[in-house]
């Protein structure tokens, strides 16, 4: 991410959560990032910062101001008075914009579970993955699918998330998507999300006191998304963005064997 984008979409989650998010103003961020995506003559209008700005807040009061709400409308002459470093960070920004007020609409869900379950489910079906990934077939008939499969399971905030996703992947993995997903809702909430492999489910009490431990070193509140692993034998691995734990059994016995080889 460049600094100019880095720069602008600091200003526009200020502006974002200077409103009350609903999920009607999440779907309409959602639509807009679709739009944008889709062409490029008004992703090249958006984000030519050689244009005025009162241009290119112009362009957004023509192109939604009658179509989407006026929270929307708002966000979205803030995102255009930006600077972006290119127009494929604009639309990550107005996409993450999106995801961002779709998790402050339903604060009380566990949108990073939800995700990071769905997440698990694409890994273990590639037929699936495949669906939901393909640049054949029609994008609505992918979030129509997303809604069918998870939409009785899960907050209407994942399930409005994950179906907006794939219905405009840019050439990105449908895991890519919900990880990058799982990142913005955590940061959202002021949260740092640690995946933690171990041989089998921890109990409550584990599963508290190695969140404590993670909050303490990390300084934020932490969201466990746990992965079962009989191959790690015993013991635990955990992995924040890009530090990585490992006091699993087999990584020891693994080291052991190294040092006896070397």
């Amino acid at each position: 991410m460049g600094s100019a984008t880095t720069q602008a979409l600091a200003a526009s989650v200020k502006a974002l959560d200077a409103h009350t998010l609903d999920l009607a103003t999440a779907r309409d961020l959602f639509a807009a990032a679709r739009a944008v995506s889709e062409s490029t003559q008004l992703a090249g209008a958006l984000s030519d910062s050689a244009a005025p700005v009162a241009a290119r807040e112009q362009v957004v009061k023509a192109v939604f101001g009658s179509a989407l709400g006026a929270v929307a409308v708002d966000v979205l002459t803030t995102v255009a008075a930006q600077r972006w470093s290119d127009s494929a960070g604009l639309a990550d920004g107005i996409e993450e914009l999106a995801i961002r007020a779709a998790s402050a609409a339903d604060a009380n869900a566990d949108i990073e579970g939800e995700l990071f379950g769905f997440s698990r489910t694409i890994a273990q079906n590639p037929d699936l993955e495949l669906a939901l990934g393909s640049r054949l077939g029609q994008s609505a008939a992918k979030g129509a699918l997303v809604e069918k499969l998870i939409g009785a399971a899960a907050a209407p905030a994942t399930t409005l998330i994950v179906s907006s996703l794939v219905q405009l992947p840019r050439e990105r993995r449908v895991r890519q998507l919900l990880n990058r997903a799982m990142d913005i809702v955590s940061a959202q909430r002021g949260r740092t999300v640690a995946t933690v492999v171990s041989a089998a489910p921890l109990n409550d009490e584990q599963s508290k006191r190695l969140t404590a431990a993670l909050a303490a070193k990390y300084g934020s509140g932490v969201t466990l998304n746990t992965v079962i692993d009989p191959t790690v034998v015993g013991g635990l691995r955990v992995q924040i963005a890009d530090d990585v734990i490992d006091g699993s059994i087999s990584s020891r016995l693994a080291d052991v064997r190294y040092k006896l080889i070397g």
